[in-house]
């Protein structure tokens, strides 16, 4: 199979590294950094782009921009990584675990409506493996009961809704950088954002509680050091130069796969909904009915990574599921689809989807003989 390999450089990561390592100032105040802040919200559709050390720390910094605290509960879907639920808790508030949709993987707005309760300040849908969650029923939602709307965007750089960008729809937004992501410096994140205060804020969290134009000995607030470096913006300018271009060839490539295996029973891909006109496809999901595919999704994952292609078995447990949580400090939600998924459920990383064609096709052709056994 030759399917590429990720992370991927080319010789404009190294031109833009070198000029920073040619430079005084390797930190964080390079100009680097701020085109880089820049040019990415600009890419989002914001008007505000705050880097940060991870995409873990953007979440903990967008809820403590907007002032979530103790007492407060915010709702997130149980199917994401920890970072989703653990930025709650970290700022003090209380997630609340609510339920996916069946095939989307993404929160489901009728779960989320029945979980607020009034402790509730807001919701955090993640869109998960690239196609946004179901924003316009989100975000009604969010508006007719006075709640705030984070998107947790760390799949779905690029992606799109009606036209806009993710991270642009909510009262902000939040990106990853981490080594796997469809851009990566290895590690960062950034928040999004259209509101000026709430950039303000958390650009106040993240640079030690100073303000833009006074004096760097000033500390204003109680904030803390989440500055990514200028080596790692350079890395990222690089990497958001390509990001369109593969965009487009892993959709192409994901269209060719699915088309080609749409009679395969027993196997169906993640539901994108027509509003996503744009999809990172940071993941190619799918769930797998064992009565009708003739194999269980555990005896498919050790199939097909048999044949060298990459593919996780999901999850192990929902997200309630884990020690942390459950010793309490939550509440949950029945999740009878977060948990099937546990057990059903598989990811194909993006780089599956970022070969030729004719490697799409010879993967297809892999899962078509899986079927007919």
């Amino acid at each position: 199979m030759n399917i590429p390999r990720w992370p991927l450089a080319t010789d404009r990561e190294m031109e833009l590294l070198k000029e920073v390592i040619d430079s005084l100032q390797w930190g964080g105040f390079h100009e680097m950094v701020e085109r880089f802040e820049r040019d990415f919200a600009a890419y989002q559709h914001c008007r505000h782009g705050v880097s940060c050390a991870n995409g873990t720390v953007a979440i903990e910094m967008a809820l403590e921009a907007a002032g979530i605290g103790p007492g407060d509960e915010v709702i997130v879907p149980a199917i994401s990584f920890i970072s989703t639920a653990t930025a709650v808790s970290r700022v003090g508030a209380t997630p609340v675990f609510v339920d996916i949709e069946p095939y989307s993987f993404n929160m489901d707005p009728d779960r989320a409506a029945a979980a607020i309760g009034p402790r509730t300040k807001a919701i955090v849908p993640v869109h998960f493996g690239g196609p946004l969650a179901d924003m316009d029923r989100l975000m009604k939602l969010a508006a007719d009961r006075g709640l705030m709307l984070f998107e947790d965007a760390a799949h779905a750089h690029g992606s799109e809704w009606n036209g806009r960008r993710a991270g642009s729809l909510g009262v902000a937004g939040t990106f990853s950088f981490q080594n796997s992501k469809v851009m990566t410096a290895g590690e960062g994140g950034i928040l999004t954002a259209n509101d000026d205060g709430i950039a303000a804020r958390a650009r106040a969290i993240a640079n030690q509680g100073r303000r833009e134009g006074e004096g760097w000995f000033h500390h204003f607030t109680l904030g803390t050091n989440y500055r990514i470096t200028a080596l790692q913006a350079a890395v990222l300018i690089a990497q958001l130069e390509r990001l369109p271009e593969q965009i487009r060839l892993r959709m192409e490539n994901a269209c060719r796969l699915r088309a080609a295996t749409a009679d395969v029973g027993g196997l169906t891909w993640q539901a994108v909904p027509f509003q996503v006109n744009v999809n990172s496809y940071y993941l190619l999901l799918g769930r797998i009915d064992a009565a009708k595919f003739g194999m269980t999704r555990d005896e498919f994952h050790a199939a097909i990574t048999e044949r060298e292609i990459p593919c996780t078995p999901f999850y192990p447990h929902v997200l309630y599921q884990n020690p942390l949580y459950q010793k309490g400090a939550c509440r949950v939600e029945p999740c009878p689809v977060s948990e099937a998924c546990i057990h059903d459920a598989f990811w194909l990383p993006h780089r599956v989807l970022m070969g030729a064609e004719e490697t799409t096709m010879e993967i297809a052709s892999v899962i078509l003989k899986l079927q007919r056994r």
